[in-house]
């Protein structure tokens, strides 16, 4: 991705959350076919052309956006079709703005942190209608966590060795005695050794709907303490290279935990804390 341009001569660059990143002036945006159809409504046409040539490296991470009114002029649009288009892009992390004499909008990098926390806001909410069930869930992720630890054996490292084995073997924090947080946290590690964001993007959020969805009181410190072996072993098997026994046994495991999720009175549909 090209990067930023420098300002115009004599212009001030806005501060943005990071101290000492410059911002570009606004150019005008490519004039082809900008003109918008009026088959859908006409800010999402507008969003979806901005958003191609953010994604697509025509406009940069940190360039300034032309203002409303050009904007406006180059789709032929209303500006408030286009203050709502810039709602979209920024909802989805692509466009950020700022205020005062040297604010205005400018294009953003995107963040898969931030990506995986609104995918999982979005599955909390849909696991408590009808359409996504914990089955759903559950069954996702005993297709996805055992080929990422089969992944994880095949491609670990000494430094992911060591992250594994740290998570594994972490101590229960003393407001959480289950542990129930760190053994997500293993399941996290696990997914993330693989070296593949997109597995990983797959799977934390997931993750993120059972930590905050089971009422971790109501199940017995030894059923934890057998949660922790299982994360050992699978660890073990990661550490030795042995692909197929760690895609085995977190298979097995998360067969073994099923039953747990599943108990009546164990599973909410309100978040019981992280």
């Amino acid at each position: 991705m090209p990067s930023p341009r420098t300002p115009a001569s004599g212009a001030t660059t806005p501060e943005s959350g990071t101290a000492g990143t410059e911002r570009s002036t606004a150019r005008p945006v490519p004039a082809a076919n900008l003109r918008v159809q009026r088959v859908r409504p006409a800010y999402r046409q507008v969003a979806d052309e901005l958003r191609a040539q953010i994604v697509g490296g025509t406009l940069a991470a940190g360039e300034r956006l032309p203002n409303e009114a050009d904007l406006s002029r180059a789709f032929g649009v209303s500006r408030s079709t286009v203050r709502e288009a810039l709602r979209v892009l920024a909802s989805q992390h692509l466009v950020e703005t700022l205020r005062g004499v040297q604010g205005g909008s400018f294009v953003a990098s995107p963040d898969p942190s931030q990506v995986v926390e609104d995918v999982g806001g979005a599955l909390g909410v849909l696991v408590m209608t009808p359409q996504l069930r914990l089955h759903d869930m559950l069954e996702a992720r005993l297709l996805l966590e055992p080929s990422a630890a089969r992944l994880a054996a095949q491609r670990a490292d000494p430094e992911t060795v060591e992250a594994l084995h740290a998570a594994a073997d972490a101590r229960r924090d003393p407001r959480d005695p289950s542990g129930f947080v760190g053994h997500l946290d293993f399941h996290t590690t696990v997914l993330m050794s693989t070296g593949n964001l997109m597995i990983t993007m797959m799977g934390q959020p997931v993750n993120d709907v059972l930590r905050t969805r089971l009422r971790r009181v109501g199940v017995e410190a030894a059923e934890w303490d057998r949660v922790d072996e299982w994360h050992r072993t699978i660890a073990g098997h990661i550490a030795a290279g042995e692909a197929e026994a760690a895609e085995e046994a977190m298979r097995d495991h998360l067969i073994a935990l099923r039953p747990l999720y599943e108990r009546d009175g164990l599973w909410t549909d309100e978040p019981v804390g992280r």
